[in-house]
């Protein structure tokens, strides 16, 4: 009986060990991965005409900012020279269609992608989108090439083994290999990210080429890395899901297609999350609604939550765009929101998204009277019809524009200067009495917390949510 226990414990040892040593089994090699990979990777070179002036008075340089400055390089003379660029990028059809980054390509004049180490072929672009960057291109040429195919970028773990092969430095075709660190990271570089971070070695000239899984399947496209001087171990890579989707679209139209709601939206911060008797802090805050747009004709409103998208559940801001952006045009879906602290259904029919900009910053204008809230440490003036006119606000705006935060101020992380107030716990704000009314009404409360409903310096509707002393 002891030897059939002392058995029975070692093979469960041996089991065991055998489990583990399979999950995290080191590769003995990748070699075999990249001579078959290798072939379908590119590398891309650009080139573009940059235009630039002669300082005219060599010896004489205005200070910088100057009127004068951009005044005087007018009168230098046009001189013209070839800028150069280079990246990477992968072969997904076998009649010589190319993926690679928008950035590697944009405004190029030429587009030259050397295939396999030596042949080399002119491309076009068939469409390109700087949303996302990404960009297909297609060989000129009647040759047939060696695709690689796209893998499921959801089932990737932090953890997995991955491989990344590109033309960093210009030096060709060069195989790093690392693990994935992270999942669904944000470093503010474009519209939509949810990148895949590695420390596969990504180096400049890396940008639009593939992140291979063990299967030899892409389930990245290697975009940017963290620290100007080269690797670092931190690379950021496009998640090969997202991207078949712009992929396909600019295969098919030559452009994107994707769905739009038409709200801006912010973070619900556990302040709101109070003020509004949410559970906890989660969904998408709409600040605002554009004119004539699908929410605006699903009757959406500014200070929503949207807590569902589609039977999703939105539990940051930032995974909404994402998700409304893959949903096709003309779709109608169903969005849960929190208003009045209850949740409502509102079915909406997505349209296309606009890509314009909504407001721009303008020129500062001419002041009038100035009043201090000293409850919130802030110097106010009254929001007048040039501000209007120039900010390109609702003409029937009011509120109480911002002009001076004291360092201790409330408000300090929260708002900037030429911010506008124009509501204060949902009360609309016209003048200085309406705003010192709320606040005393606020401060003789427990709670002490302040919603206010603001156009930033950037003229886009926001909600805050303060904590006053």
């Amino acid at each position: 009986m002891r030897h059939i226990k002392i058995f029975f414990f070692a093979f469960l040892l041996i089991f065991n060990f055998s489990e583990i040593s399979k999950s995290q089994a080191v590769p003995a090699s990748f070699a075999d991965l990249a001579e078959k990979l290798m072939p379908s990777v590119v590398n891309i070179s650009t080139t573009q005409t940059v235009v630039t002036r002669s300082n005219p008075f060599p010896n004489f340089q205005f200070p910088p900012g100057s009127p004068f400055e951009d005044m005087f390089k007018e009168f230098g003379v046009p001189q013209e020279r070839q800028s150069s660029a280079l990246g990477s990028g992968f072969i997904i059809d076998e009649k010589g269609l190319v993926v690679t980054n928008n950035h590697v390509i944009q405004d190029a004049e030429d587009i030259i992608v050397r295939v396999n180490g030596d042949k080399e072929f002119k491309a076009k672009v068939v469409g390109s989108d700087p949303l996302s960057d990404i960009a297909v291109l297609q060989l000129e040429t009647k040759e047939k090439f060696l695709p690689v195919k796209f893998g499921n970028s959801d089932n990737a773990r932090i953890g997995d083994w991955v491989i990344a092969i590109g033309n960093p430095f210009g030096l060709g075709g060069t195989v790093t290999s690392g693990i994935i660190s992270a999942r669904n990271r944000s470093i503010g570089l474009s519209r939509y990210e949810d990148y895949i971070q590695t420390d596969a070695s990504i180096n400049s000239g890396n940008s639009g080429g593939p992140l291979f899984d063990m299967n030899g399947d892409v389930i990245g496209i290697n975009t940017a890395i963290l620290g100007r001087s080269g690797s670092i171990g931190i690379g950021f890579s496009i998640p090969s899901n997202s991207a078949k989707l712009v992929i396909d679209q600019l295969v098919e139209f030559g452009e994107t297609k994707r769905g739009w709601l038409g709200v801006r939206i912010q973070d619900v911060t556990k302040e709101i999350a109070d003020i509004e008797k949410l559970d906890e802090p989660r969904g998408a805050l709409v600040a605002s609604v554009a004119e004539n747009s699908p929410s605006d004709k699903a009757c959406v409103k500014a200070g929503d939550i949207i807590l569902e998208y589609k039977g999703e559940k939105i539990r940051q801001m930032k995974e909404l765009p994402i998700i409304v952006a893959r949903t096709e045009v003309g779709k109608k879906v169903k969005v849960k929101i929190w208003r009045n602290k209850k949740e409502i259904i509102k079915d909406i029919t997505l349209g296309r998204l606009e890509t314009s900009e909504d407001f721009k910053v303008t020129e500062s204008i001419q002041k009038p009277k100035e009043s201090n809230i000293e409850q919130l440490k802030i110097t106010v003036r009254e929001l007048t019809k040039e501000d209007i006119a120039l900010r390109k606000l609702p003409n029937q705006s009011t509120g109480l524009v911002v002009t001076k935060i004291e360092n201790d101020s409330p408000l300090i992380k929260s708002i900037d200067i030429n911010s506008v107030i124009l509501e204060a716990q949902k009360k609309k704000i016209r003048n200085v009495e309406d705003l010192n009314k709320v606040l005393n009404q606020v401060f003789k409360t427990n709670e002490k917390t302040l919603l206010l409903v603001i156009y930033n310096s950037q003229n886009q509707r926001r909600y805050i949510g303060v904590k006053l002393d």
